[in-house]
């Protein structure tokens, strides 16, 4: 069974390229289920709900998230209701939205998804590692397989949440950072890791944003409301192949698909 991840999709060029290749690639790979990170997909802050349709209808089954799923305050309403939008897990339990779901995949074998967030560099939240092992046990009670995709800065926290959830869940996927690592691998339980997915958006940016822009911030820490990048765009991400009797993953494969 195969279950490909999309890194977190930057504004229209990020939509533009996973709207062309998510089928592809579905298609070609033989992808049985989809899961992306939207948090950014609205022109590099948040998400609506008309885009939030828009990546389903691309392919994915699930969107998840991180801080910046509350940049648009007009998604709230939709975020609370919908059972394909995930906002991080360990957010404190009156925050709109739900942090995990079980969801049916083509092949018909049931996936779960637990969104988590770091807390080194991030906003305040309840704790991942404690929060997020407690919802994973409660996950596998209903399916072996379960994804985890991991939003957090600081590297060694990412790798620390892999091995926490080593033989428990199927795969540990890191988001945030928009820059794609080089350390996939099959941990000693069995589980798929991978530091940081990478961003799909332009890679002539600094992580999705005009490189100008972002210069201008470092070289005089004026605040200024970043724009997008423009140009060709890239698909990050990862394919993670699963054995759906007991949940192990048996390979993981890190992706880069430049559009055409």
């Amino acid at each position: 069974m195969k279950l490909l991840f999309v890194a977190d999709i930057f504004a229209q060029p990020g939509r533009r390229v996973a709207a062309a290749l998510i089928p592809e690639v579905v298609r070609e790979r033989e992808i049985d289920f989809v899961i992306v990170n939207g948090e950014n997909a609205a022109g590099g802050f948040g998400l609506t709900d008309n885009i939030a349709r828009k990546l389903h209808s691309y392919g994915a089954d699930i969107i998840t998230s991180g801080n910046h799923i509350w940049d648009c305050k007009e998604f709230m309403p939709y975020l609370a209701q919908s059972d394909r939008v995930l906002r991080p897990f360990n957010y404190p339990t009156a925050a709109p939205g739900i942090g995990s779901v079980v969801a049916t995949a083509r092949n018909g074998v049931s996936v779960a998804v637990l969104n988590l967030q770091g807390r080194t560099g991030m906003p305040t939240t309840d704790c991942p590692f404690l929060a997020g092992r407690a919802e994973a046990e409660r996950l596998r009670e209903q399916t072996p397989l379960v994804f985890v995709d991991f939003h957090a800065e600081a590297t060694a926290e990412k790798m620390a949440m892999g091995f926490h959830l080593d033989g428990l869940v199927t795969a540990v996927v890191g988001t945030h950072t928009h820059v794609q690592t080089a350390d996939e691998r099959i941990l000693p339980g069995g589980t798929a890791y991978l530091t940081d997915a990478g961003m799909t958006g332009v890679r002539e940016s600094v992580i999705g944003v005009r490189p100008e822009m972002a210069l201008q911030r470092f070289l005089t820490q004026v605040p200024t409301r970043f724009k997008p990048a423009e140009g060709k765009a890239t698909l990050c991400g990862a394919l993670v192949e699963v054995d759906a009797s007991n949940g192990r993953a048996t390979r993981i494969e890190r992706l880069q698909l430049e559009e055409a």
